[in-house]
């Protein structure tokens, strides 16, 4: 076994040899090469990226003693690429969890069979480097590691997520060297990196050598003063040298004309100021750069500068003096084939989707992410809400030491030290970046003295920035002094706690919602609700929704067949299940649909009716700082889904937070006759990085003041002459037929058992009632108390049927039935009033009374199978996809053309998708046109057309476990409860819940051939 000290045991050790954290940069030769942004363009840095050698144990005491040594035999060895994680490439266990330790707690210890993973790297020195002073530099290893050069000791060093430096000058020589690494899988630090995310292990992010002159700048911090009315700003620039340096400073503007410079002999520390006049600011919408250079001997530093004030004034968060709502995401490193190892195309294509769907704000849960993406945040424009490495969930489940209390670590003096370095670290990194709005400490590691501690001294060091935590809410009982805090944050917190925190004048910080509307599977659906409040109250700042994207790893059946695995499905202990499977994006970033909802919430542009018989329009521009300049705005009058009119609106301007009212010039016929909706959409201008000239930005539909043409459901047979239905009673079936028709009705059951037009069967099995849906990841919470009472299992109790003729020539059947499961009373009663015409449609109408006592309802309506072939869906309704109750304003009302499969959502689990609400008429059919069609009565409808049953959803855990039916499975629902958020949320809401006690549902169901339409 090696023989090292144990630091990975002892939270009092954090580092050896490690240099002191410092902020981010690369030297370049000159202000030319600093300009590529190109780490390779710098002659004084030199990747150890790539092919490295390494062996893996599972446990460190197998570990050989001289693996190290210059001349270590290592030819044996496997091949690593450098970056890259463990797990992702075959060693080690793939495992998830979220809240809990994947370890005994018993901290500071680790168990004894520690994974270890060695690491060898030969390289060549450049010659040019031979009188420079050489650094080491690791941008994150998980979770500790030891370093050998050329077979001497160089260091410890242990934080996953922030970078290790060490100078190696004296270890270097001409030639061939050597480095070898020995990174731990589980050290002291584990107990603070419980974050909720997969496990990875090893060298994860870039490593590589710096050369530097024997005297050289070691650290900046380019700290702003703005005048008052931003008149001017002064930037100072406080610079640590290792020995005496000259160092002059140029600022340039964004177009490459110097604006300030300075010079100044520093030896230890010293300060250069340079002075702006008429400082173009930085904000998220316009983010100006300038570029400052320190250039000292042979080096030239180069910072982006964003001059921006970030204040809290009367409680309300303020950029450059402007109220500002945080419209984020909360955003983890995940790759689903590399894990924590994040390209930088990968980072670009997450801001860019960002970008397109108008968010503005990254919170980075819970680490500092890769310096690289700060830089792109600060070119690309958000607000960063940046975050220390640092949780310790686990401890609430933990059970022992201190009764497993929330608050064990942060309390624990030991522990000071690591908690304190996890701010420092972050802070000294990033303290540059203008993106940066806030300092977070970390996330869900209770609240008390190391905490304390750590806000104090980011507040001592930044001043410019706020310090927030979350953990510190009333709600978790921690310690109550909050004075180094200066924003309340909270987790998931209901619309109504908002609106009480707004309410109260006690609160004199703003709300900042560092998670709220849980985007977990099918969802979220609660956003417009949580926005309309945080509109309406300036002390509430925003939020991030949990979370930007769904963290699973892409795998492959035994078949070959991909699909993205989640928790326990490598034999990991303990796990979470699919609960890394909760983001607004897939693995593979394809937007869900929840995120084109967020698009549409938060979009910078609100679009309202001031006088729709008019005409009139009102335009809100929410943008902080631009006007409506870069946008067009579009509009188009549709009859029936069919175009009429359209143009381009005219005078459409405002500044930031004010409105102004436009002329739609659109007449709408004497008549009125049919369904008319005007839909107007922002667009941009010019292309963007993020999407091309004419991307639609934020949309609005209006329903305009004319007269509906109504649904006729006859089908083409009734301009016959009339036929009168016959009906013959054969045992339990009642067949009803007439001109081109025959349907059958089984009185026992209580359904239509056959439908039948032109001698084409629309029925593939009995009609039934339906009150389940394939549980959401949302319906997590409410899905017991639905199986408790049977929803899973109801069936339908026919009490009594009769049938007769009527007057008008058609047959009307009665029934009297019930819907429930075993051991528990039904759940509801109602009575069916099932017609058939003399033209072959059928109408229902039930009145229903649900059970008192039980929870609301997932759905009520029809099921309908109907046969193979019947792959097209023609619908006037809410589209182009999926839209429930509460998650329906990215969607328009139109006239839409699908197949089955297009109207399927494929979410990583399984579970309820692909419904379309607001549905005036629905035709399903076969690619003919033979079908059925649809025609709600009083209201509108939500429908769905599957290939899959709500059963067959519900037992598959994978995609690769679902197994498309050849029929077409049609629900026909009189409501659809909403999906919400409750995951990790607050319950859905009332008013998206299915908790009628009496209702009414009427539905016209005919046959069709819609060339007779």
């Amino acid at each position: 076994m090696i023989q090292v000290n144990r630091y990975w045991e002892n939270p009092e050790v954090l580092q050896e040899n490690r240099e002191a954290p410092r902020a981010y940069y690369i030297p370049y030769r000159d202000e030319a090469s600093a300009d590529s942004a190109k780490r390779g363009a710098s002659p004084h840095y030199q990747t150890l990226n790539g092919g490295w050698k390494f062996s893996y144990y599972p446990s460190v005491k197998e570990v050989p003693e001289d693996f190290y040594r210059a001349d270590a035999e290592v030819s044996g060895w496997d091949d690593l690429l450098v970056p890259s994680c463990w797990q992702t490439n075959g060693y080690d266990q793939l495992h998830y969890t979220n809240v809990n330790y994947p370890i005994p707690f018993d901290p500071p210890f680790v168990p004894d069979a520690n994974p270890a993973g060695l690491y060898v790297r030969e390289f060549r020195l450049k010659d040019t480097w031979k009188d420079k002073e050489q650094y080491l530099v690791f941008e994150g290893v998980n979770s500790c590691f030891y370093l050998w050069v050329n077979g001497e000791y160089a260091g410890y060093s242990q934080g996953s997520r922030i970078p290790a430096e060490f100078r190696i000058t004296d270890k270097l020589h001409s030639g061939v060297n050597r480095i070898a690494v020995m990174v731990l899988k589980w050290c002291d630090g584990t107990y603070l990196e419980d974050q909720d995310l997969w496990r990875f292990s090893g060298i994860y992010r870039d490593v590589y050598l710096l050369a530097r002159e024997q005297q050289h700048i070691r650290d900046v911090f380019n700290r702003q003063e703005l005048a008052p009315d931003f008149s001017h700003a002064a930037l100072q620039c406080e610079i640590e040298t290792i020995g005496p340096v000259q160092v002059s400073a140029v600022l340039k503007d964004a177009a490459g004309s110097a604006v300030a410079n300075g010079s100044a002999h520093i030896d230890g520390s010293g300060l250069i100021r340079l002075v702006v006049e008429k400082p173009v600011l930085w904000n998220a919408e316009t983010p100006y750069l300038y570029r400052l250079y320190l250039t000292a001997g042979g080096e030239t530093l180069r910072f982006s500068t964003g001059f921006k004030e970030v204040k809290i004034q009367e409680g309300v968060f303020t950029v450059n003096g402007r109220a500002i709502k945080l419209k984020g995401v909360n955003r983890h490193d995940s790759h689903p084939q590399l894990g924590q190892t994040i390209p930088l195309n990968h980072m670009i294509q997450d801001l860019n989707l960002m970008k397109a769907h108008n968010v503005n704000t990254i919170r980075t849960s819970h680490y500092p992410n890769d310096p690289r993406f700060l830089e792109l945040c600060d070119q690309y424009g958000f607000y960063v809400v940046d975050e220390a490495d640092l949780e310790c969930h686990g401890v609430v489940n933990a059970g022992s030491w201190e009764a497993g209390s929330f608050h064990t670590l942060t309390n624990h003096p030991d522990w000071k030290t690591a908690f304190v370095e996890r701010a420092v670290r972050m802070v000294e990194r990033d303290k540059n970046h203008a993106c940066i709005v806030m300092w977070s400490m970390g996330n869900e590691s209770g609240y008390g003295p190391n905490h304390i501690a750590m806000a104090e001294w980011t507040r001592r060091r930044d001043l410019s920035r706020p310090v927030h935590y979350e953990g510190a809410a009333a709600k978790y009982n921690g310690d109550p002094n909050i004075d180094a805090l200066d924003v309340q944050s909270r987790m998931y917190a209901s619309i109504s706690e908002m609106i009480e925190f707004a309410e109260n004048p006690d609160n004199t910080k703003p709300l900042f919602q560092c998670e709220y509307s849980h985007a977990m599977g099918n969802g979220p659906g609660d956003l417009k609700d949580y926005w309309d409040v945080i509109y309406r109250y300036p002390k509430l700042m925003g939020g991030c929704v949990w979370e930007w994207c769904d963290h699973g790893i892409l795998t492959r059946t035994e078949d070959g067949v991909p699909y993205y695995a989640y928790g326990g499905d490598f034999g990991d202990k303990p796990h979470d299940g699919n609960f890394c499977i909760d983001g607004l994006v897939s693995p593979d970033r394809k937007p869900h649909k929840g995120l084109l909802e967020l698009k549409q919430i938060i979009a910078p542009v609100r679009i309202g009716e001031k006088d729709l018989a008019a005409g009139q329009l009102s335009v809100t521009n929410l943008y902080d700082f631009v006007d409506l300049s870069a946008l067009f705005f579009g509009w188009k009058v549709e009859k029936d889904g069919e175009c009429v009119a359209q143009g381009e609106l005219s005078g459409v301007n405002a500044t930031p937070g004010e409105s102004c009212i436009v002329q739609v010039p659109y007449m709408l016929p004497a008549d009125g006759a049919g369904r008319y909706y005007l839909t107007v959409s922002a667009r941009t201008r010019q292309d963007y990085p993020w999407a091309e000239a004419g991307y639609e930005v934020v949309f609005a539909q209006f329903h305009l003041p004319a007269k509906a043409a109504g649904d006729t459901a006859l089908s083409a047979a009734a301009l016959e002459p009339v036929v009168p239905v016959e009906a013959e009673q054969r045992g339990h079936v009642l067949a009803v037929s007439g001109f081109e028709f025959s349907h059958a009705f089984d009185l026992y059951e209580g359904v239509f058992t056959g439908i039948t037009y032109h001698g084409v069967h629309m029925l593939a099995g009995p009609v039934s009632f339906n009150i389940w849906r394939a549980p959401t990841d949302n319906d997590r919470n409410i899905r017991h108390k639905w199986q408790i009472e049977g929803f899973d299992r109801a069936g339908m109790k026919v009490y009594n049927t009769t049938w007769s003729k009527t007057q008008a020539g058609g047959v009307e059947i009665a029934v009297h039935y019930s819907l429930g499961g075993y051991i528990r009373k039904p759940i509801l009663h109602g009575e069916a009033v099932w017609q058939v015409d003399p033209a072959g449609g059928i109408t229902l109408e039930t009145r229903v009374q649900v059970r008192e006592d039980v929870p609301f309802l997932p759905r009520f309506g029809l099921q309908m199978t109907m046969p193979a072939g019947n792959e097209e869906v023609e619908y006037f309704g809410y589209g182009p996809h999926e839209s429930y109750m509460d998650k329906r304003h990215s969607v328009k009302k139109g006239k839409y053309l699908v197949s089955v499969d297009d109207m399927f959502e494929n979410y990583v689990m399984p579970q309820e998708n692909g419904s379309r609400y607001g549905a005036d008429w629905v035709i399903v059919s076969n690619l003919l046109g033979m079908g059925l069609k649809f025609v709600s009565g009083a209201e509108h409808f939500s429908f769905n057309a599957s290939h899959y049953t709500p059963a067959d959803l519900d037992k598959a855990k994978h995609t690769y476990e679902l197994s498309p039916r050849k029929e077409t499975i049609v629900q026909l629902d009189y409501k659809l409860s909403g999906v919400g958020s409750n995951s990790c949320g607050p319950e859905l809401l009332d008013q998206y819940r299915l908790n009628e006690k009496e209702f009414s549902f009427s539905l016209s169901i005919t046959p069709v051939f819609k060339e007779e339409l």
